[in-house]
């Protein structure tokens, strides 16, 4: 009988904390703030369990599936040959599509594009074109004539918050799983890839490149996303906690630890100078960490 009121009791009172979350959702979180604790039991600066898997997709180029907590982005480059522009001969292009599709959250509605994903595309390209971790004329085959064009799709499966961190994350993994095809001139005197079903046959001409090569990875960016609510900084939030505390702010750093960008969409909060550097502080300590996954995933994929 005392087991049976303890337990009717102890599910009495967790049935009144959600209650409580449902209805008061930011009062439930400040509570938590106050012992500078997250429902979720993580330190205010800690950011969620991460891992990431590399080859994710068989028949990409180059892919990278990859977690954060419970957001989720698979990410998937294919490899094409264009006629790169007069502007730049001697150089490739890069092309980023974000894509939200109604699986990942319950306020993305079906047949309706998602409102974030535009935003993310755009931050994904202006970041990895501006941190200069892949050098264009890598990606130029024949000056003026024949150049790569590398289409980078990232999906996300799972959005539950920081979004562009999981995605960016996801990118620089695919970029660094891409094995750039071989090419060879055909009878015409055009680049073509050389694919699985003639690989065998002797080629009338030299590849243009002999073999699959890697893609050599300068700067590599890694992002941190932390909310700012009165005095507190919360880094990686959840999506439960971007909804209910506005603020955000997003710190991209580097390999080298140099600032790439600081990206903060409004917010009622003040991101004052001290507020900044302790987020850039945290991006530091969340940098070493995401460099020591991705070494981790690129050590095993060698192994495998």
């Amino acid at each position: 009988m005392v087991d049976s009121a303890n337990s009717t009791s102890d599910l009495s009172s967790e049935m009144e904390v959600d209650a409580f979350r449902r209805l008061f959702p930011l009062r439930f979180h400040e509570r938590h703030l106050l012992e500078s604790v997250r429902p979720d039991a993580r330190p205010l600066g800690k950011a969620r369990d991460t891992s990431l898997a590399l080859g994710a997709v068989g028949s990409a180029d180059g892919s990278a599936l990859a977690k954060i907590g419970c957001t989720t982005m698979l990410a998937a480059i294919k490899m094409e040959v264009m006629t790169p522009a007069n502007e730049t001969p001697d150089e490739g292009c890069i092309a980023i599509e974000f894509h939200m599709p109604a699986i990942c959250s319950p306020i993305v509605r079906p047949g309706r594009p998602a409102e974030a994903a535009p935003v993310v595309s755009k931050q994904l390209s202006d970041t990895i074109l501006s941190s200069g971790m892949i050098d264009l004329k890598e990606l130029s085959l024949v000056s003026g004539k024949a150049a790569w064009m590398a289409y980078l799709d990232i999906y996300c499966l799972d959005a539950d918050g920081a979004l562009f961190d999981a995605a960016l994350l996801a990118a620089a993994a695919a970029f660094s799983h891409l094995q750039i095809p071989v090419v060879s001139l055909n009878d015409e005197g055009r680049i073509v890839v050389v694919s699985k079903e003639n690989e065998g046959e002797k080629l009338k001409n030299k590849p243009v490149n002999e073999e699959k090569r890697k893609l050599k990875l300068r700067s590599i960016p890694f992002a941190l996303t932390c909310i700012i609510h009165k005095n507190y900084i919360l880094a990686d939030p959840t999506a439960e906690e971007e909804s209910i505390m506005e603020t955000l702010i997003t710190i991209v750093l580097d390999s080298s630890c140099q600032l790439v960008s600081l990206y903060k969409p409004g917010g009622p909060a003040l991101a004052y100078e001290s507020i900044i550097q302790d987020c850039i502080a945290l991006s530091r300590q969340r940098l070493r960490e995401l460099q020591t996954i991705l070494n981790e995933a690129m050590c095993d994929m060698e192994v495998d």
